[in-house]
This record gives structure tokens, C-alpha cells and sequence, in this order.
């Protein structure tokens, strides 16, 4: 019996520092920023998408939600810092699609089929960025007094990144076999 317990007390510990080291993934991420746009882009999707594959979904979801609760704490682990004055900002929209593109990512089972492997990581995309165009919107059309359609919602949230995001998740694709094989190790 006391073997078991130190068994499950080891797992337990070794999830707990597998989801504050995805946290530190996801502040890097942030923190790397690709000046190919006017707007400079972060590898935070890359990011979410690539835990999602190599812890499956419940603990990349668990990774995504600390990540959120550390940076409404104050800790600078966004693009721009932190604190709860982040989550009022036109961009929230997007970390809060993180918690579902997690999940997504990391949803389904994937051998070596590269189509589907690319056809669920773009459905992963899409929450994020549906939560991200969303608030956005809101953000636009009720924060900050500007009467604003969904077109060009998406015209300024979501046009100028989709190659970015399609070159993103291909390299994710490219990588797929090899980023499954780490859940053996998790």
C-alpha cells in the first residue's frame, strides 16, 4: 500500500512541474515575437497547438488555465506584462481561446496520418481565434465607443495572421510523429 501511495504521490509531483514548466513554454512564447506583420506576431499559438499534441488535452488545458491565473496575478507572463487590467484589453479574447485549442490540440488520438493531424490543428485555431475575434468585437464595439462589423473585426484580428498561423501548424504537422512519441514519456 505504501508503494502505491508514493507511486501516485511521484505523478502527481511530476504533473504538477509538467504544468508549471508548460507555463514557463507559453511566457517564452509570448515573449518571442516575429516582426514579419505590422503587428508583431508571438509564437503563442504555436505554443498552445504543440503542448496540446505532446501532453494531450488535460494536462495542456491545465498548463493554459495556470497560465492565465499566473499572469491575472500580476506575474508578466503575457506579450505585455500582466495583472487583470490585461484581461479588459482587445486581445484576451485569444489567451482565453488558448484553454480551448489546448484541448483540441490534444483531443485526438494521431498516428501518422499528416492530413488529419493538419485538419485538427486548424480546428484548434479556429477557438482561438473565434474567443480572440469575439471579445475582440466586444472589446471594439462596446469599451471603446467604436461601431465596428465582424468583417472588419476579422480583417484586423484575423486576416493578417492566417499564413502565419498555416505555417505555424504546418511545421507543427511536419513534426506530429515526433512530438506524439513524447506522451510515452508523460
Amino acid at each position: 500500500m505504501e508503494a502505491i501511495s508514493k507511486i501516485n504521490v511521484n505523478k502527481n509531483l511530476k504533473n504538477i512541474l509538467i504544468v508549471i514548466f508548460g507555463t514557463f513554454i507559453l511566457t517564452i512564447s509570448a515573449k518571442t515575437q516575429t516582426p514579419l506583420t505590422p503587428v508583431p506576431v508571438t509564437m503563442q499559438t504555436f505554443a498552445v497547438l504543440l503542448l496540446g499534441m505532446a501532453l494531450g488535452y488535460k494536462m495542456a488545458s491545465a498548463v493554459v488555465i495556470l497560465y492565465l491565473i499566473e499572469g491575472a496575478l500580476g506575474l508578466p507572463v503575457f506579450a505585455k506584462g500582466g495583472g487583470l487590467i490585461y484581461f479588459q484589453g482587445p486581445t484576451s479574447g485569444y489567451l482565453f481561446g488558448f484553454i480551448l485549442g489546448a484541448f483540441f490540440s490534444g483531443y485526438f488520438k494521431i498516428g501518422s496520418n499528416y492530413l488529419f493531424t493538419f485538419l485538427k490543428l486548424i480546428f484548434s485555431v479556429i477557438f482561438i481565434y473565434l474567443f480572440g475575434l469575439l471579445w475582440l468585437w466586444v472589446n471594439l464595439n462596446f469599451y471603446s465607443g467604436k461601431q465596428t462589423n465582424l468583417y472588419s473585426v476579422f480583417e484586423l484580428g484575423a486576416k493578417p495572421f492566417l499564413l502565419i498561423e498555416i505555417y505555424k501548424i504546418l511545421i507543427l504537422t511536419a513534426i506530429s510523429v515526433q512530438i506524439f512519441k513524447l506522451r510515452k514519456f508523460i
